[in-house]
């Protein structure tokens, strides 16, 4: 149930029996030659599909994130963490306030993750609020997938490109991109990482058949439905 699809009535309805909701995170930022909204599509999506058979409110993805890394590349945008943290923890307390007690934050951007403790902070400041960080796509079963089906997978590549990831009328290169170590990232500015990474996928092939990303993404959804359903005390 996406909440942009629903009305205020419907919510308040709906927390008379259930106090769960989803919160994707995403961000803008360049992903090759798919889609700038890579991060904050996948998340919102995988949140919606696993939320769907259970009508729990899945509220829009916050569309901007942590990547100073990419602001060579335009069109990305970056927040700075002080500024993510504060509307993380203001989203939410509207969130508490309005009466959601069990939050599922599903991320689609690894680097958001700094942002975790802000959660377990504001858990300790609300009674009875509990609140999971999900990095849907490295989640165990998930990332096992991916690893069966292509170890070399990385940023902007075949495990990020799916139906509603991908541009219309972009052609793609047929080859695997060697792989970048990250660890050649860490101690760069993001002029060096353009110039180390190019078009901006870390590694591997770039589209692999789509019977690979439907069973990866079954796989995603299951896993993050789990987390809905599972054992909140």
């Amino acid at each position: 149930m996406k909440i942009s699809e629903s009305n205020w009535f419907e919510i308040e309805k709906y927390l008379e029996t259930d106090d769960r909701c989803i919160l994707p995170l995403g961000s803008t930022e360049q992903h090759a030659y798919l889609s700038l909204s890579v991060d904050s599509i996948l998340s919102e999506k995988v949140a919606t599909d696993a939320a769907e058979p259970l009508g729990v409110p899945v509220f829009p993805a916050i569309a901007y994130g942590l990547t100073p890394y990419f602001m060579a590349f335009p069109g990305t945008v970056s927040l700075k963490l002080t500024t993510y943290a504060l509307l993380l923890r203001d989203i939410l307390d509207s969130l508490y306030s309005t009466g959601f007690r069990r939050i599922l934050i599903v991320n689609g951007h690894g680097g958001n993750s700094p942002v975790q403790p802000v959660t377990m902070e504001w858990m300790e400041a609300h009674e009875g609020a509990r609140c999971r960080f999900h990095d849907w796509w490295r989640a165990p079963k998930t990332w096992a997938c991916v690893q069966e089906i292509d170890p070399v997978a990385s940023h902007a590549s075949w495990m990020e490109n799916f139906p509603w990831t991908r541009l219309p009328g972009r052609d793609l290169p047929d080859e695997q991109k060697p792989f970048v170590p990250f660890d050649r990232l860490r101690d760069r500015n993001a002029a060096a990482v353009r110039d180390l990474i190019g078009d901006g996928n870390y590694g591997g092939v770039y589209q692999r058949p789509d019977a690979d990303t439907e069973r990866l993404w079954a796989i995603a959804v299951d896993e993050t439905r789990a987390l809905l359903e599972g054992d909140w005390a």
